[in-house]
């Protein structure tokens, strides 16, 4: 871990589609960089602000040291009473949803952004799905001052890791994800850039998890790790992994707590 005052350390974005997005896929890289002193906020797409899944939100992310959540409040693409009057995330129209994210990078000025990977995560959900595609776009929109000049100062983050599973990882998730009866979507292991042990964060982690109580109920994946002795635990939540996208300009030449 940098050694650098928590001044100069590369502000955090994670942007993700759900509340509980957050802590099941990068929990621990967020409460890792909070920890050493470094600015973390999460953007989360869907859910109004005035449900029960927007305060559980709020819980996990303030066990994470991620500050106040930023909610877009779409409505789940499964869920249409997320956000009664609001178009379906994956319904929005497209420029719409890149002007949101993009006042969301100008207003917070990450150096890192943190996402879904291109299938949307092992569960390939299409609010997933339409997230990574509406951030990589909103990445770059967010540094060219004629696009969107009413949302704030063009800013271009340095880097985007896109949070993803590695095929190996099959063999750990197997038997807990078999109950779901859903196919897992995972990448070549080859295609991993930053492999990141968490498990000193694991705690902070798994109660960021568990803060999402509506989806522990209802046997979401939360319940998953609810129900998982605390060494399974650590075998399926102990490490993250990220693919650094490279089609973001790395001109500044980053060090951050990302490999």
């Amino acid at each position: 871990m940098s050694s650098t005052s928590s001044t100069s350390l590369p502000s955090l974005l994670a942007v993700f589609a759900h509340p509980d997005d957050e802590s099941l896929v990068a929990g621990g890289v967020l409460a890792r960089h909070a920890s050493a002193g470094a600015r973390t906020t999460v953007v989360t797409a869907t859910w109004a602000a005035d449900t029960p899944r927007a305060t559980e939100l709020a819980e996990a992310c303030h066990i994470l040291g991620a500050g106040e959540p930023r909610m877009l409040g779409h409505a789940d693409a499964r869920v249409p009473h997320s956000a009664p009057g609001r178009p379906r995330w994956c319904d929005a129209p497209l420029d719409e949803a890149v002007r949101e994210l993009v006042a969301q990078i100008r207003d917070v000025r990450p150096e890192i952004v943190v996402t879904h990977d291109a299938y949307g995560g092992l569960t390939g959900h299409e609010d997933h799905v339409h997230t990574h595609r509406v951030t990589q776009l909103a990445i770059h929109a967010a540094g060219l001052e004629r696009l969107y000049p009413d949302t704030g100062e063009p800013w271009q983050p340095s880097a985007l890791y896109l949070a993803t599973h590695p095929d190996s990882a099959v063999r750990a998730w197997a038997g807990p994800w078999a109950p779901t009866g859903k196919t897992m979507h995972t990448v070549p292991d080859d295609r991993i850039t930053a492999t990141v042990d968490v498990t000193p964060w694991l705690d902070r982690k798994t109660a960021a998890i568990l803060a999402h109580r509506t989806e522990v109920t209802r046997g979401a994946a939360p319940a998953l790790i609810a129900a998982l002795p605390t060494p399974e635990r650590e075998r399926l939540l102990g490490t993250e992994w990220y693919i650094r996208h490279e089609a973001v300009s790395m001109a500044r030449g980053l060090t951050g707590l990302l490999p």
